[in-house]
């Protein structure tokens, strides 16, 4: 990525000191966090290096942990509520407006709902969400609590993930399901790329 080539209007990227400076847990090299991008508890939050956070994402980590690994697109728009912990492997891609939550509400009307009322009176879903290296998601997406989403998976656009995907398929739908296997030439890509670094 060559930052310094990205003309930007309207906003800029915060570069790792200053994410430092603001209290994040840890951070690579070569990251940019848009200014317009919500992040909340900072201390939870790890990033790897070669990462790239585009304008008006919410990555809350509130009560539990944000995982980013190196090589990491995050596109605009996206809300990721890591309340349950949410781990983003090496070269995981998220498209534009994609929702990752790990803490649900219960909507079988058992119990109230909202994060505003006392926690004895609801039944949240909690639960790890796991992006595997070399996934990427399209657009309009939501990923559910307590799913792991194998190695080299592609999951279309407005697709909903609520159970786990074995790794190297292709997915879409609502739910999601299994279309085809997905091509691992890439992997022989990435091996060049670090052998050019």
């Amino acid at each position: 990525m060559d930052q310094h080539a990205m003309k930007i209007l309207g906003g800029r990227y915060l570069t790792e000191d200053e994410l430092l400076r603001h209290g994040i847990k840890n951070v690579g090299s070569n990251v940019r966090v848009h200014e317009t991008a919500i992040l909340v508890d900072l201390e939870l939050i790890e990033i790897g290096s070669n990462v790239r956070i585009d304008p008006y994402c919410v990555l809350s980590a509130a009560g539990g942990y944000l995982k980013i690994g190196s090589y990491v697109h995050i596109g605009s728009h996206n809300v990721t509520v890591a309340g349950g912990g949410v781990e983003l492997a090496d070269f995981t891609n998220l498209s534009q407006g994609i929702r990752i939550y790990s803490v649900s509400d219960d909507y079988t009307g058992e119990c109230l709902t909202s994060p505003m009322i006392p926690r004895h009176l609801s039944h949240a879903i909690s639960g790890p969400v796991r992006l595997g290296r070399h996934t990427i998601v399209g657009s309009g997406s939501v990923i559910l609590p307590n799913v792991t989403i194998g190695d080299g998976c592609a999951v279309g656009a407005l697709s909903l993930v609520n159970e786990s995907l074995p790794d190297w398929g292709v997915y879409a739908g609502i739910p999601v399901r299994r279309l085809r296997a997905r091509s691992q030439k890439l992997l022989s890509d990435e091996a060049r790329m670090k052998v050019n670094l």
